[in-house]
């Protein structure tokens, strides 16, 4: 199918059909929507699930979507669905395998209609791999991300927000537009569990290469760079980012701290490092480091609340329709997004 590109966005002109629920799928096509694509939520007759969450939270997923309902189960829902397919571009589901399969959302089953359609399956574990629940917190479990996570002598923990769902969702979006831009229809698989471990990059490099199995490190510490970690300080913590020598510099003279110049040096001797570094920064809060390390082009960052940071962040809060919402953080020369509300159940049926 031919892309038509009118004004409106970088993705104007692309259309993209949605069957998912709760948040990676509704995420993924929710950036395209962002973009200017027009994007159809296909929901069952009870509406996406996450209309049951509340209302911010299916509108923080799903602004600027049109909402049309089907019963898949059925054949004129079938019919209907072969209809909106014929004139798409893409069609993004996140389901259990099983239901992929059996509702008929697949490339092999939807070509009949359309031979150029992408097909994006965003499942737990991959379609052929069964329907075992792959909710973003049992996929952090699984992957080895809780169990990096944490304070050494504490259990493992999770992050504050969903980021397996929201990394997979990121990555189903590329996928999708990858395929369009082949100029060829065709299957497209995303899976949580496959996008987690990739995001594991270098330590599981350092595993798989040298044999160095990762450990839960204090404060969050890396485990090449140091100092690069929280720190408490006189009020609240600081985050600090020492990657290259350059910056140790700088930090160190204004911290009041000798020696350790080099990236190596730092490494091997990782405790005394840390124990002047945790005396120093006891010398003011951490909003005061921030306000003297920034200017050096150091690294660092007060931990702050998340109303802390939207405070901070004012033009990432936007309105689409009666939410406020935070805004698209692809930012397109010559394109303002147009945040339109959440669509209300079928209200696009017609």
């Amino acid at each position: 199918m031919t892309l038509r590109r009118p004004a409106g966005g970088p993705l104007a002109g692309v259309r993209v059909l949605e069957v998912g629920h709760m948040l990676a799928g509704p995420y993924a096509t929710m950036m395209l929507a962002d973009l200017g694509a027009e994007v159809t939520k296909i929901e069952p007759p009870g509406g996406d699930i996450s209309r049951q969450v509340s209302a911010s939270y299916f509108a923080s997923l799903n602004r600027g979507k049109r909402s049309v309902r089907l019963d898949l189960t059925t054949p004129e829902g079938q019919e209907r669905l072969g209809g909106l397919v014929a004139d798409a571009h893409a069609l993004l589901v996140n389901l259990k395998p099983s239901a992929i399969r059996r509702l008929g959302l697949t490339y092999d089953r939807l070509r009949a209609w359309n031979e150029r359609i992408v097909c994006v399956a965003l499942t737990g574990f991959g379609l052929e791999a069964g329907d075992d629940p792959a909710f973003d917190y049992v996929v952090q479990a699984a992957t080895g991300v809780a169990a990096l996570t944490g304070d050494p002598a504490g259990p493992p923990t999770l992050p504050g927000y969903s980021s397996a769902d929201n990394s997979a969702g990121l990555t189903a979006a590329l996928g999708l537009l990858a395929q369009i831009i082949s100029g060829r229809g065709g299957q497209v698989e995303v899976c949580l569990r496959d996008v987690m471990l990739s995001q594991l990059n270098y330590r599981a490099a350092a595993y798989l290469n040298d044999g160095s199995e990762p450990q839960r490190m204090p404060n969050g510490a890396h485990s090449y760079y140091v100092p690069a970690q929280l720190f408490p300080t006189a009020d609240g913590h600081l985050a600090l980012f020492v990657t290259h020598d350059g910056f140790w510099k700088a930090f160190a003279a204004e911290a009041g701290i000798e020696g350790f110049l080099t990236m190596a040096e730092r490494a091997a001797r990782r405790d005394e490092v840390i124990a002047l570094v945790e005396r120093a920064l006891t010398g003011d809060s951490a909003a005061g480091w921030e306000s003297r390390l920034r200017p050096l082009g150091v690294p660092a960052a007060a931990v702050r609340t998340l109303p802390e940071a939207l405070a901070a962040a004012p033009e990432l809060v936007v309105r689409a329709g009666d939410f406020q919402l935070v805004a698209t953080p692809i930012r397109v020369a010559g394109h303002e997004p147009a945040y339109g509300p959440p669509p209300r159940l079928g209200e696009h049926d017609e």
